[in-house]
């Protein structure tokens, strides 16, 4: 991935992980409102860092698996905002555009990481 490429990824990675933060405030005070707002929170800004610390990786494995790390959070956020949804703790209507983001970003991560394994088995 170019540099350019690579900043844009990065800016969508930090841009979805400010929106997640707002959602958690829209949250309800419930128990259950309070922990989901916890566990998004956790998940949906993780994959901006962890997207950053793989663009100085050390090698390609050591790039394929902090871009796993990217991925396995976004899917960990993709259900949380399914819950969300199906709980009716929020308007699915409100969702549909972060759950869209979500699965864009998880695309493009994973067909990095098929990228780069493809590279690494060419070069064996």
């Amino acid at each position: 991935m170019d540099q350019r490429k690579a900043d844009e990824l990065e800016e969508r990675l930090i841009d979805f992980g400010v929106r997640i933060i707002k959602l958690s405030g829209h949250l309800p005070p419930t128990p259950a409102g309070k922990h989901l707002a916890r566990q998004i929170v956790r998940s949906g800004t993780s994959p901006a860092p962890n997207y950053g610390e793989s663009r100085s990786a050390e090698s390609d494995a050591d790039f394929v698996h902090k871009l796993s790390v990217v991925l396995k959070e976004l899917n960990e956020t993709m259900i949380w905002l399914k819950m969300i949804s199906k709980s009716g703790l929020m308007k699915k209507t409100l969702l549909d555009d972060i759950l869209d983001e979500n699965d864009q970003l998880a695309r493009i991560i994973s067909t990095s990481i098929k990228t780069v394994r493809g590279r690494m088995i060419n070069r064996k």
